[in-house]
């Protein structure tokens, strides 16, 4: 490891906030990656009759516990519950309901407030809300994760090679992402969607189509200053590719830039989806959606639980990812990296 590196690892924990959020922010991923383990209407492990089972690993047909029917077993119909704990048992999550479970045990009608077996309530289809906020924390983060991966990507070649090759390249790239970037992304993100019925890939697409441009101007001005520093200048003349002097050379420097807006590009584009969700142009109908979950608070608001569990979820998710971002962003400061 060397020293500058050691320096901005320093600085990063220095910045307390940051670097709690950061841990905070991981075990929550980490714990959501498992949400079939956590909330789930199939148990994690049944015995019965001398065999074991991962009912939420794999399918079981109804038969195979002693039942009549060979489709997938109901393990929330107490005849089937009733057939596996007279020749076994059964491990059931710590939430035994999925995002998309339809509660038959309510006492009232959905949406219904908090009790003992929904800790935060069910929604106005009878789902439990605490399951569709676990398994609408990974889809956020992981839809997120992944259009911050694919638009960095495009934004760090298209900086790059505007940057480092300058002319007449660079001047109409430059006036192409003007009229770009100058259109209202969200009303047409809007109108996109409602001409087809957008699934996960399909609306990340969209969303790559404008989220590309966040950091183009940064790395394109991290090459246009190192383009004609002596090094590269001699690379030049010793006959060396332009690939190379890119990526070998050049970008390494402007990784830096990239690296702390990539927190706050992860901020955007989950609100942005969070946005979507929320005024019916996002994922599909039934998605475990912390938007869909607003827009159904708004439209039932004598069921608070439903806009405050969502409102409260969705802070604090983009909280921790502005802390984090201040955190590398002063990681990466010269001023604090050369002290």
């Amino acid at each position: 490891m060397t020293p500058l590196t050691r320096r901005r690892l320093e600085n990063f924990r220095a910045n307390k906030r940051g670097f709690w959020s950061l841990w905070i922010f991981l075990v929550l991923f980490v714990l959501s990656l498992f949400a079939e383990l956590i909330a789930n209407d199939k148990p994690i492990l049944v015995y019965y009759d001398g065999g074991l089972y991962a009912p939420v690993a794999k399918a079981y047909p109804e038969t195979v516990f002693g039942g009549f029917f060979p489709t997938e077993a109901d393990y929330t119909d107490p005849a089937v519950q009733e057939l596996i704990l007279d020749k076994g048992w059964m491990i059931w999550p710590l939430i035994p309901y999925s995002y998309n479970t339809v509660s038959s045990d309510l006492t009232g009608p959905a949406p219904s407030p908090p009790d003992g077996n929904h800790w935060l309530g069910t929604d106005d289809q009878a789902r439990d809300v605490l399951a569709r906020l676990i398994y609408g924390f990974r889809l956020s983060i992981l839809f997120g994760l992944t259009l911050t991966f694919f638009s960095s990507i495009i934004g760090v070649a298209a900086g790059a090679v505007q940057g480092y090759f300058g002319g007449w390249l660079d001047l109409l790239a430059q006036r192409f992402i003007e009229i770009w970037s100058g259109l209202p992304v969200l009303y047409l993100l809007i109108i996109l969607a409602s001409v087809v019925e957008p699934n996960f890939w399909w609306l990340l697409l969209l969303m790559l189509c404008f989220s590309w441009m966040a950091l183009v101007g940064v790395v394109r001005a991290e090459f246009l200053r190192a383009r004609n520093f002596d090094y590269v200048r001699a690379a030049r003349a010793l006959g060396v590719s332009s690939t190379i002097i890119m990526v070998r050379h050049v970008l390494p420097n402007a990784m830096v830039a990239t690296l702390t807006f990539m927190p706050f590009i992860l901020n955007s584009s989950i609100t942005t989806l969070t946005s979507l969700d929320f005024l019916g142009f996002g994922l599909p109908p039934g998605s475990a959606s912390l938007g869909e979950l607003l827009a159904q608070g708004k439209a039932n608001l004598q069921a608070p639980w439903l806009g405050i569990t969502g409102f409260l979820v969705l802070a604090v998710m983009l909280s921790l990812l502005i802390f984090v971002g201040e955190a590398v962003r002063d990681a990466f400061d010269p001023r604090k990296t050369l002290r």
